[in-house]
């Protein structure tokens, strides 16, 4: 089981520290500039949404997860109806995906 909890903790800490951005033209401007890490796109995206960014991601050499619903990792920036994000600072990227992929099992 995947510690939803920790995820969302550490993207608020990436929105306190300026090292996230959200929504689609944001997001594909950075994957095209090289400049984000991790692309995260809620589980509940429209599908054109999910496989564009999974294209952009495997074309650029960035990490792409599927992860939450829109409602709660809109919530857990701030923000209302954000179905892309992308993790800027490595070390948080690479975190945030080791728990997404099963890194730290709970239980």
């Amino acid at each position: 089981m995947i510690n939803n909890q920790k995820v969302f903790g550490l993207l608020g800490l990436c929105m306190k520290a300026g090292e996230i951005t959200f929504g689609t033209e944001a997001c594909e401007d950075l994957i095209q500039k090289n400049k984000v890490k991790l692309i995260m796109v809620a589980e509940d995206a429209a599908d054109r949404t999910k496989r564009n960014f999974k294209f952009l991601c495997d074309k650029n050499n960035i990490s792409f997860i599927q992860f939450s619903t829109i409602a709660d990792l809109s919530k857990c920036i701030g923000k209302k109806n954000k179905a892309v994000f992308g993790i800027k600072n490595e070390n948080l990227a690479k975190q945030i995906y080791k728990i997404v992929d099963g890194g730290e099992i709970i239980g």
